[in-house]
């Protein structure tokens, strides 16, 4: 099963242990997260339901570039990392 894997700066502020997915496109992955975990959706996505533009998520090392449809792939063994951009200066 594909697994999420939160980035830890959030678990500052709510629960967001790794998840366990049985779905294999990457939006119904996340659903699946956030009907366990509510708070998630509001980090993660924004009113429109895409990816926040502070929140970058990489499936198997690979960075996601299309912030809207989240329509990508998973393998069984997929891992994907939901992390925070980071910006510096």
């Amino acid at each position: 099963m594909p697994r999420i894997v939160f980035t830890p700066q959030l678990r500052r502020f709510i629960e967001a242990p790794e998840f366990e997915a049985t779905a294999l496109v990457l939006r119904e992955a996340l659903e699946q997260a956030f009907a366990a975990h509510g708070l998630l959706r509001g980090y993660v996505l924004d009113d429109q339901g895409h990816l926040r533009a502070n929140v970058v998520i990489y499936i198997d090392g690979r960075v996601v570039h299309d912030r809207q449809r989240l329509d990508h792939a998973l393998r069984p063994a997929s891992v994907v990392h939901v992390l925070q951009a980071l910006s510096g200066g």
